[in-house]
């Protein structure tokens, strides 16, 4: 009966139906709203990232740039010469080796640098600086000097080996001087220091060149001598633009080659005047100075026998002094010398000449 009851229960009348789920639109949550919220953007932290990128990029080049410079020096000065199967192929197959080195160098270091990332973001740019340090370390304490002269030679060509000529030849003569007689002149030169310097200042020209043009025209002894040079550089005839110049920037009315001020003023226009002229070749430009306005000057003699450098225009320069350029350049390394170290280095085979050669010639080049 029991049994009965429960069919009877359990009967189709009288089960009642489940209420149907009605599907309504589907709503999504938001992550942003949920307990755990994504990171907003924050400024700081891009600029953050900005700058970490910016020392890894700026150190690998640095690091990169002065490891190829040093590299091909060396390589220049060890496959010198114009054989082709010891010098130029080995040069070659160097330059090829060197591309494939710095290609595998930078595939390592983008696989080094993801797992360095998973570590933390300093580890990359702090490497990369590490790279740097050590290269300009290297720079600083003179190992690169040789290389990078041998780097300059073998991409400055022609221009190059000439100004090396140049520089060896002023070397030699700066270390022919009698350092006592040299000490003396420089002592009588602090006397028109100040005029010098403020001359080089109006017309932006190298006050160590100055001081070596001063040098080599009176030795700081101002005077008038018998061609007609007057005072501390011995000014002879100038251009009219050139006096004006000097007018100008003195803000006086007439010059007065007596007065050092003037006279260095007319110097440095006179200089600068040049040096336009030649088109920025100091060598010319100095000779070009010590030859003056004269029968046309310097650029009428270059035009009459079709010379465009100091190479060219020496054969013709018999009766004209060819050695002035040399005395002045090495004058004005006594001086660079003297302002950089407060004192006279004897230039000597080893160290001392590769330092001094670090520390350059004015004009010539600015030194490492």
């Amino acid at each position: 009966m029991d049994k009965a009851a429960n069919l009877s229960n359990s009967s189709p009348a009288n089960i009642k139906p489940k209420p149907r789920r009605t599907r309504g639109p589907i709503t999504r949550t938001d992550p942003s709203k949920s307990g755990k919220r994504s990171k907003k953007y924050q400024p700081g932290s891009f600029r953050r990232k900005l700058l970490l990128v910016s020392i890894e990029i700026i150190s690998l080049g640095l690091t990169a740039v002065l490891a190829i410079m040093v590299l091909l020096g060396y390589a220049a000065n060890q496959f010198s010469g114009t054989s082709f199967f010891s010098s130029l192929l080995p040069f070659a197959i160097g330059v090829l080796a060197l591309i494939l080195v710095v290609a595998v160098f930078f595939i390592g270091w983008w696989k080094l640098r993801k797992w360095l990332q998973l570590h933390s973001e300093l580890l990359t740019p702090l490497l990369s600086f590490s790279f740097a340090l050590l290269i300009t370390w290297f720079v600083i304490h003179g190992q690169f000097t040789l290389a990078y002269g041998n780097f300059r030679t073998l991409v400055g060509g022609k221009e190059e080996a000439g100004r090396m000529t140049i520089a060896h030849q002023v070397y030699a003569a700066y270390r022919r001087y009698n350092p006592s007689q040299l000490q003396k002149m420089i002592n009588r030169s602090q006397e028109y220091r100040q005029a010098i310097k403020d001359a080089a200042n109006a017309f932006d020209v190298d006050v160590n060149l100055l001081q070596g043009i001063a040098a080599t025209e009176s030795s700081f002894m101002p005077r008038d001598s018998s061609d007609g040079g007057r005072g501390l550089f011995q000014i002879t005839q100038v251009p009219r633009t050139v006096v004006a110049q000097a007018l100008k920037r003195l803000n006086a009315e007439k010059i007065s080659l007596e007065n050092p001020w003037h006279n260095a003023f007319i110097a440095a226009a006179t200089f600068k005047h040049y040096l336009a002229e030649m088109k920025g070749d100091l060598f010319l430009a100095l000779l070009a100075y010590n030859i003056g306005p004269a029968n046309g000057g310097l650029r009428f003699i270059m035009q009459q026998y079709g010379a465009s450098d100091f190479t060219t225009i020496q054969p013709y320069l018999q009766t004209l002094p060819r050695d002035y350029p040399i005395r002045v350049l090495s004058y004005s390394l006594a001086f660079r010398l003297w302002q950089k170290e407060g004192k006279l280095l004897a230039y000597e085979e080893g160290n001392n000449a590769i330092h001094i050669q670090r520390i350059g010639i004015p004009g010539l080049h600015a030194g490492l």
